[in-house]
């Protein structure tokens, strides 16, 4: 099946980016994309500042958009970090997925909060504004079973871990690395989960704007199962497209068959919840 990732250029308007990725996922499902993702924070700047001031509920405003071009597509949409999510006083770093019936199939709150502190180059605290999810996310496609993360989320091996186990062979982690993150880790972090647990992995970033307060190192990104780049796109506003290929991946694990060899009897790892 295609898969489709919009690099979306996010600007403070949030009616404008709504739109636009909107017509960006019209666009990919007319080239033959089944499923669709969007970037983390597509709807607002990304930064601590813009969380409360772009906050909705869920369902809400762009919820309702990505549900009604998901329905109008018949595609499994996957609304990136769609908004930040105000439920009962707190606030969420949450991901939505809405299939070809424009009914909602999972939404993910950002497990691993981004907080980091790299003398010199860069200082994030999600945390001093949103609250941490607590649960794994998963839905069924005709295709395969796709397992969801956000950015920070996948620099931890265990979550990628249970997906696997759980039947994911797609990992899709909308994402926003910035420029000294990105290009130390974005790639390398990609490949490493694909090859662990032999599933595809593809992330999405907005676009780069040099002039935003945070500026995310783009490069969106799809990895095989044999932990090779099928698809990448640069800095700037696009969409990629890549052919998932379900044969290969059965393959890959029948050839180094590591899913049957672990050895349960020493070492494992669990979902708690």
């Amino acid at each position: 099946f295609r898969l489709a990732l919009i690099q979306l250029h996010v600007s403070a308007v949030k009616s404008d980016n709504v739109q636009r990725a909107c017509g960006l996922v019209r666009e990919a499902s007319a080239k033959g994309a089944k499923v669709v993702a969007l970037p983390e924070c597509f709807n607002s700047p990304y930064g601590t500042q813009y969380f409360k001031e772009y906050a909705e509920k869920i369902p809400g405003e762009s919820t309702q958009k990505l549900s009604e071009v998901a329905r109008e597509c018949s595609i499994y949409l996957i609304g990136g970090r769609s908004i930040p999510e105000e439920d009962g006083g707190k606030l969420y770093n949450t991901c939505t997925v809405f299939g070809p019936d424009g009914a909602m199939l999972a939404k993910h709150r950002k497990v691993h909060l981004f907080d980091i502190n790299i003398p010199g180059k860069i200082q994030f605290k999600e945390s001093e504004t949103l609250s941490p999810g607590n649960s794994f996310s998963m839905f069924d496609t005709p295709y395969c079973k796709v397992g969801l993360g956000i950015c920070y989320d996948i620099r931890f091996a265990e979550m990628a871990q249970v997906y696997g186990q759980k039947g994911c062979q797609l990992l899709i982690y909308p994402g926003a690395f910035n420029m000294t993150t990105g290009p130390a880790h974005w790639e390398l972090l990609q490949r490493g989960r694909a090859v662990d647990n032999q599933v595809y992995v593809a992330t999405v970033s907005p676009a780069r704007d040099e002039k935003a307060s945070y500026v995310a190192w783009g490069h969106s990104t799809v990895v095989n199962p044999w932990g090779e780049v099928i698809a990448k796109a640069g800095a700037e506003e696009t969409v990629i497209y890549t052919d998932i290929d379900l044969k290969k991946l059965a393959e890959i694990r029948q050839q180094i068959p590591i899913l049957s060899q672990k050895r349960c009897d020493l070492y494992g790892i669990e979902m708690k919840k």
